[in-house]
């Protein structure tokens, strides 16, 4: 098992480039995809490597 702080560091990493990515965009619905696909990734590094 690794440490925790790869994982707040992977996190931290997906919070920063999200957040740049979704003051570029426009649109509403695609800012809220967009957040549903961060959302699926950080749980997808969850479940892979602290499950």
């Amino acid at each position: 098992m690794e440490s925790d702080i790869t994982y707040y560091i992977a996190l931290l990493a997906l919070i920063v480039i999200g957040f740049v990515v979704v003051k570029k965009m426009a649109s509403c619905l695609i800012k809220s995809i967009f957040t549903l696909v961060l959302v699926g990734i950080a749980a997808a590094v969850y479940w892979f490597y602290f499950r």
